[in-house]
This record gives structure tokens, sequence and C-alpha cells, in this order.
């Protein structure tokens, strides 16, 4: 997809390698204001490294990034920090901080030097945590909460950032099916009623179906497809990128994807 002028994210002409290993070759994307995409590729494509050149943390080797008009490079990392926001795949809490506390780390971006958080900026923590279903938990260490409870407190953090284009690697992780659906609603609340940007990698095709306005699939060797949810999420696309046959089971109410098959058939 071409870039459009008006998107906050920009992606132009965009090289990025892992050692010899091409992640995208000749990468132009542009995510626009109220989308949601998902970023879908099998296991070592570089999902992460991608989204980590989109934050501006790992030097691509080709090409350029755009946020709300202007380049990444031309801006210092507070300002990038007030307009994009990224979930990291793994979290871990370096201080001893209450939850509350750990999520208000997130308006620092938007604090002038010294300036201690306000009683907005405490509204705006409790009520990120009542989202994801943490406010009883508020009080508690964030070196005491589980696998699932720290990645909620995580996405949390970042929503008391409040940027305006969020970058998600596997946001679902560690969370069962409840919690799942919970995160992921919170998340496309934000984009439609807010305009947000998103782009979030994850590994389970049928949660892009429900919330993801596009995608953007990485088949490995620099190649690469994006555009719409509906045009790009086919069984025939599916197999190609998870070298496996996926077929889609329709029952005229719900649409979902299946690896097709039994025993003693995987992996083409």
């Amino acid at each position: 997809m071409f870039p459009a002028n008006d998107s906050p994210l920009i992606i132009e002409d965009f090289d990025v390698r892992i050692g010899s290993v091409d992640v995208v070759r000749d990468l132009n994307l542009a995510v626009g204001r109220g989308e949601f995409w998902g970023l879908l590729g099998p296991n070592g494509v570089g999902k992460t490294t991608l989204l980590k050149a989109f934050a501006g943390v790992f030097e691509p080797e080709r090409g350029g990034i755009r946020l709300d008009g202007r380049r990444l490079d031309e801006r210092s990392r507070r300002d990038i920090a007030q307009r994009l926001g990224m979930l990291p795949q793994h979290t871990h809490y370096a201080f001893d901080a209450t939850c509350l506390e750990t999520a208000l780390v997130g308006r620092h971006p938007h604090l002038k030097p010294w300036a201690r958080e306000s009683t907005l900026d405490h509204e705006r923590a409790r009520d990120a945590l009542a989202d994801l279903e943490m406010l009883e938990l508020a009080e508690r260490s964030c070196m005491d909460l589980s696998g699932g409870e720290s990645r909620r407190l995580a996405l949390a953090t970042l929503l008391v950032q409040d940027p305006a284009v969020m970058l998600l690697d596997e946001p679902t992780n560690h969370l069962d099916p409840a919690y799942q659906v919970t995160i992921l609603n919170v998340l496309h609340r934000q984009v439609r009623a807010q305009r947000k940007s998103a782009l979030m990698a994850l590994h389970e095709v049928n949660l892009a179906t429900c919330y993801c306005t596009h995608v953007l699939l990485l088949y490995g060797n620099g190649e690469w497809d994006a555009g719409p949810t509906s045009e790009l999420l086919t069984a025939d696309n599916l197999s190609r990128l998870y070298r496996c046959r996926v077929r889609l089971v329709d029952d005229g109410h719900q649409r979902v994807f299946a690896v097709a098959g039994g025993a003693g058939q995987g992996r083409e």
C-alpha cells in the first residue's frame, strides 16, 4: 500500500534485515487514523524486529518513517513518546512499585521536568486499570503479578501514555481467552472512538479476522503483502503464510480459519 499523506504513521521504501535474512524489502505502508492493523507471519519471520524498526529502536537497512508528517529521526525520543507508544513482547519490572504507580509511568513523556502527576493523570491511570479489570490490584506490587496480570499492567501503562499510534507485540500473550477479548475490545474502542492507529503482531488468525481492519503479512525472505483484512485473509494466503493447509469454515454467521488435516499431517 502506498503512503497517504494524512496518515499518522508512514513507512517509506523500508528494507529490514536480521543478519543475512531479509524481514521486508521495499515496504511502503500507511497506517491511517481509525485503522487497526494485524501483523501476521510464522515464528522467526521478524515481526518483533519490524515493530522495533517502526518504533525507531532498530535501524533499517534502507528507508524512513514519518510520524505525523515529520521524519522520525528528526524528533526527540520524548517527542516520539508523546505520539507513539509500544507494548513489548516481554515486560520486566526493575523497581518494586504498585500497579497504580507503574501505570502512571505512562504519563512521564507528557510531564514537564520534575513535575508530578496531576489528579487527572491519576484518574487516567485508574480508568485504564479499570478497563483492563485490574483496579482491585491498584495497590499490589508489580513484582507480585502473574504473567497475565503483568501483561495487562503493561497495556494499562500504554493506555495511560495515550499515544496516537500504538505498536503492540503480541498483546494477547499469557492471557486466557476471556482476557484476550477484554484487551482487544479495549484497543478496538480506542482505535474507533479516538481515531487512533494501531498495529499489532499476533499469532491468532481468527482474532485478526474479528478485530483488524487491515493486515500486513510477512512471508519470509523479505516478501510481504498488505491490505484490508477482508481481502487478504484467505485460506490460500494463510496456507502460503504458515506453510500448512488452512481451510475456511463459514456457517453463515461466523468465518473461522482452521488447519486442515489430522494425525500425520502437518507443515508442508
